[in-house]
């Protein structure tokens, strides 16, 4: 196995916000650190959320946006590696990919793509022609989602180039509630404020609990409001328009610190229309709350319905409004399923377990484990207790989507 304390890694990310993929780098520079590995992290924004938590663990965090020009960052990239030689350079946002792998041609080290969400929403953003780059241009893949991974066999990616890099949660941090909060029953959903999140859904659903269930509930909506201010405004009419005041749906903005806010709630809802390995949900489910997710993405990976949580058609809100409502309605089932949860996260996505997952993919991108055993066991990555399954010139044009590689 690969000897962790010996490596020197560097991560390129677009944005070092308060999001899930920033979330997973921390928990990844900070096993590293522990484990005594020569970490930096290249960023194309300067003081995002994760920036000084980063640079806490020992991690230098080196800024290369200072112009949009794709050529110009590649070339800082570059000239920064130089100075801090890297054995690895990898990419934790799929935007990123190129930026990661155009340098690695010029740097006698190995380079990472990155592929989020289910794979489809991350290639379609990146755009017909930046998607393929992003995509094809790796050798080596580090996917968060099975979703995500049969996406790009799919698309052709050789199965021996693909990795399952689960993602993690802080099970000491995030841990259940001595004393769970009792009525009202507090309905809880966390997320960016955008389209795909589909906060809609959940305001609709608090409304058919109270208005036609009878049912004492509240809802939180926790995360950011910066990325759709429109979006925001258009919630909060809904909300009037079903007569739900600020006491009964609360939007709650961003939290720096979700632990408690988990605590809080008795059951957590994700409406979303697309998602990869959701942190959240993962958060949730180690705080022993019940959940109810739509079947979407790399969900139904993590959610085993009946059992870790439930799972519901993104479309259908009548089987959304019965599954939420009978949970409300039993203490004991809310319990049960939610010690599962618990169970099932400590067992395969702690933050303890993810010094093996680095050093498998780095023995793949060193070449020290045959293509042959690398497809294996991207083929067996699913915990057999899971549920249901789920040019160089032209590489360095853009969009200004993601500020990624075309």
């Amino acid at each position: 196995m690969c000897n962790l304390s010996k490596l020197k890694v560097c991560y390129i990310a677009g944005v070092l916000g308060q999001g899930g993929a920033e979330r997973q780098l921390f928990y990844a520079v900070q096993a590293l650190r522990q484990r005594g590995a020569a970490v930096q992290v290249v960023s194309f924004e300067r003081g995002g959320f994760w920036e000084e938590p980063i640079k806490n663990l020992g991690a230098e965090v080196t800024w290369v946006g200072q112009d949009r020009s794709r050529i110009k960052r590649v070339c800082r990239i570059v000239k920064n590696l130089q100075k801090q030689p890297a054995d690895i350079l990898q990419s934790q946002h799929f935007y990123t990919n190129a930026y990661a792998c155009v340098p690695a041609l010029f740097l006698n080290c190995r380079a990472i793509g990155a592929l989020r969400s289910n794979g489809y929403f991350e290639v379609r953003q990146s755009g017909r022609v930046g998607g393929r780059i992003n995509l094809f241009l790796p050798k080596i893949i580090a996917g968060n989602s099975q979703s995500s991974l049969h996406y790009a066999i799919k698309r052709g990616v050789q199965r021996s180039r693909l990795f399952f890099l689960p993602n993690v949660v802080d099970t000491d941090r995030f841990s259940p509630a001595a004393d769970p909060p009792q009525d009202p029953i507090t309905l809880l959903s966390v997320g960016r404020m955008t389209r795909e999140k589909r906060f809609d859904r959940f305001i609709t659903l608090v409304h058919h609990l109270r208005t036609n269930c009878g049912l004492n509930v509240r809802g939180w909506i926790v995360g950011s409001m910066q990325a759709d201010k429109e979006l925001r405004s258009a919630l909060e009419r809904q909300a009037a328009a079903l007569g739900l005041s600020s006491d009964i749906l609360q939007f709650r903005g961003s939290i720096p610190d979700l632990s408690a806010i988990y605590q809080q709630a008795n059951i957590f809802i994700l409406t979303s229309d697309h998602e990869g390995t959701p942190n959240v949900l993962l958060e949730a489910m180690a705080t022993g709350l019940p959940v109810v997710a739509t079947k979407v993405g790399g969900v139904p990976e993590i959610v085993q319905h009946g059992r870790t949580g439930f799972l519901v058609a993104e479309d259908n809100i009548n089987e959304l409004v019965n599954t939420v409502g009978e949970l409300v309605q039993s203490p004991s089932l809310r319990t049960e399923v939610g010690r599962h949860a618990r169970s099932y996260v400590e067992d395969t996505h702690s933050v303890h377990r993810l010094p093996k997952y680095l050093a498998d993919l780095y023995d793949l991108a060193l070449g020290n484990r045959t293509e042959q055993r690398a497809g294996k066991e991207y083929q067996n990555a699913t915990p057999k207790d899971a549920g249901p399954a789920p040019m160089l010139h032209l590489a360095l044009r853009g969009s200004n989507d993601h500020e990624g590689l075309l």
